[in-house]
């Protein structure tokens, strides 16, 4: 046997050549046969670690799979948010909705929106034009906090999220339009009925809900279309309105509303009209 002290006596040992540590090993074998025996076994177990190696872990997806994340849950992250009503619309059901504003161009892969709402006080439509339209702003802050809550708890378990506020918009060909019409989500998610006077309304708050929406990925199961009628097309509000746009039932005249309702007060953008939804005998719900 070869003696790994004697490291002085290797002529011709052609057969021991140095091993990992700097030593000389006898292989008792041809030189180039080890070399090419030791290449099979370095590749051999290259194939067997990338065989046995785990794929990459993505945290989100399997939280996704794993949370139990349902409409339910979600209808009461917006019910502790201080929302009064919450429904899920599928993001599908925008159909009809213009090319510029349906979920999935505000939110790429959008499956759900998920509209929250609260009213605000009866009494705000006795007040003057500049008591309401405080009134109106204060609600939207609100509504604005509750629909970031809610997606920073959807946002948590993983999932894509967008909070769309009940202000702001894009122009389009001359129009204006929100994200997304608010107030169609609400119809699509069960909340309400839009009416003749285009507002929405519901039997339990009338014409008086706000609403924001959350925009998310997840697949949440959507709530059912309201089955009821609140409207008995009596024209008050068709009557009334100054800017004559609600005369077309098939398209409302939203150009001529905004036109007539706001107007520069003392420096400030104040609602100046809001008959439609003051002369409506459903306004406040509908017993």
């Amino acid at each position: 046997m070869y003696d790994r002290n004697n490291m002085g006596n290797t002529t011709g040992r052609e057969d021991l050549i140095p091993d990992s540590q700097g030593w000389y090993t006898n292989y008792i074998l041809n030189p180039n046969l080890a070399f090419h025996i030791q290449r099979l076994i370095v590749g051999m177990a290259k194939k067997l670690y990338s065989f046995m190696k785990p794929s990459p872990f993505n945290f989100k997806e399997s939280n996704k799979m794993t949370n139990g994340l349902n409409s339910e849950i979600v209808k009461e992250y917006g019910r502790k948010a201080g929302a009064s009503v919450v429904g899920i619309a599928a993001s599908k059901a925008f159909e009809l909705a213009p090319e510029c504003c349906k979920p999935a161009d505000a939110l790429e892969g959008c499956l759900s929106v998920v509209v929250l709402g609260t009213p605000f006080p009866q009494e705000a439509l006795l007040k003057t034009s500049v008591e309401y339209t405080e009134t109106r702003n204060t609600t939207l802050e609100k509504m604005n906090g509750i629909a970031k809550n809610v997606a920073k708890k959807i946002k948590g378990q993983g999932y894509k999220v967008k909070a769309i506020s009940g202000t702001g918009g894009k122009s389009v060909n001359g129009k204006f339009y929100g994200q997304i019409s608010l107030k169609h989500a609400a119809e699509l998610a069960g909340l309400g009925i839009i009416n003749r006077n285009y507002l929405l309304t519901s039997p339990e708050y009338g014409n008086l809900l706000w609403l924001n929406a959350v925009l998310t990925d997840a697949d949440l199961t959507p709530s059912e279309k309201a089955q009821y009628t609140v409207c008995d097309n009596c024209n008050k509000c068709v009557e009334k309105c100054p800017s004559k746009a609600l005369d077309n039932n098939a398209s409302f005249g939203s150009k001529e509303c905004s036109g007539t309702c706001w107007k520069m007060v003392n420096g400030k953008w104040q609602l100046v009209c809001f008959l439609c939804r003051k002369v409506c005998p459903y306004g406040f719900g509908k017993v």
